[in-house]
């Protein structure tokens, strides 16, 4: 087994007792545990399972052992290159550890923009009371209770969103491939194709989707001038469901109310970027699945396959690799 999970944004990076606690439980199994990639080619050749974020083509094609892998991030676009698509190698990952933390992550930055919390920062900041001028900010401030909700996206991280949503009395509409809910959690689903119908509603839309390649730019300039200008759209999956410029855009034309982004096309964001000078914009840098927890979840999922694999059961979490999640 070869665990390579090194990352400069260290809450990501593997915790030093895992590889101690594996060996524990299975003795019989070889664990070599990389403090970063500059072995991990020499290393895969060997390995039967491995657990890490990513591994180019070129990686892929030495491990010729390999059973399985498990990537420790719900996000697996950077591993389905054609090779290990078409491959018999099992991919399972880490889908339900980021629900609880980006669920509370993305009612804040909600609540931050209908109680306007950076206006009142930035007035803060200068020592003003400027209880006058943010009453006069459009939109206004708001309640949440009554306001429509778009969910694009009803997987764990949708699931975790909706539950908190709920709580504050919002009007939850979905859109999921199938168009089904199997949790019961939105008052209406829609199927993908109607993605258009159920934005038109929304006051905030969430982008909640996985990254493959139907969801590219699922919001992009034509679908942006289908929101209410006093929507909001929040983007807590992955960069790449956003055309950036277009949305750049849209918020300096004031077409849509703001925007919440945790990710980006390319990240870090660029210096350059527009949106960080745009006060109608909040950025935070992929963190809202920072917890101290985060690592507890992981442990527990991967274990728990390990049990499983060795006792030739049903994997959890396993990923369909053609469609991407």
């Amino acid at each position: 087994m070869l665990l390579c999970v090194h990352h400069a944004f260290t809450l990501w990076r593997l915790p030093g007792d895992l590889p101690a606690r594996i060996r524990e439980r299975w003795p019989q199994m070889n664990v070599e545990a990389l403090p970063d990639s500059t072995r991990l080619g020499e290393e895969l050749e060997d390995a039967d399972i491995y657990v890490g974020f990513w591994a180019r083509p070129e990686l892929f094609r030495r491990a010729r052992k390999l059973r399985w892998v498990h990537a420790t991030a719900a996000g697996v676009s950077q591993l389905l290159h054609a090779e290990f698509v078409a491959s018999d190698v099992v991919l399972t990952n880490a889908r339900g550890v980021n629900a609880e933390p980006i669920g509370d992550h993305t009612m804040g930055m909600i609540l931050a923009f209908v109680r306007h919390l950076p206006s009142a920062w930035r007035h803060q900041k200068e020592h003003r009371w400027a209880q006058q001028e943010i009453w006069d900010e459009r939109p206004r401030p708001m309640e949440l209770c009554g306001q429509t909700l778009v969910l694009v996206g009803l997987g764990a991280v949708g699931g975790a969103i909706a539950r908190r949503a709920r709580g504050f009395g919002m009007r939850i509409l979905a859109v999921t491939r199938s168009g089904r809910d199997a949790k019961g959690l939105a008052d209406e689903t829609f199927p993908a194709d109607r993605l258009d119908e159920a934005i038109g509603q929304a006051d905030f839309v969430v982008l909640a989707a996985p990254d493959t390649s139907e969801t590219k730019h699922l919001i992009d300039e034509r679908r942006l001038r289908r929101m209410k200008r006093t929507a909001y759209l929040l983007n807590v999956s992955r960069g790449a469901l956003v055309d950036e410029t277009a949305l750049a855009q849209a918020l300096g034309e004031h077409r849509i109310a703001g925007t919440a982004l945790d990710v980006a096309e390319r990240e870090p964001l660029d210096a350059e970027s527009p949106l960080w000078e745009m006060e109608n914009v909040l950025i935070t840098p992929h963190i809202a699945n920072a917890s101290e927890r985060l690592w507890e979840r992981q442990a527990a999922i991967l274990l728990e396959n390990l049990e499983r694999w060795f006792a030739g059961r049903e994997l959890l979490n396993v990923v369909d690799k053609q469609r991407g999640y």
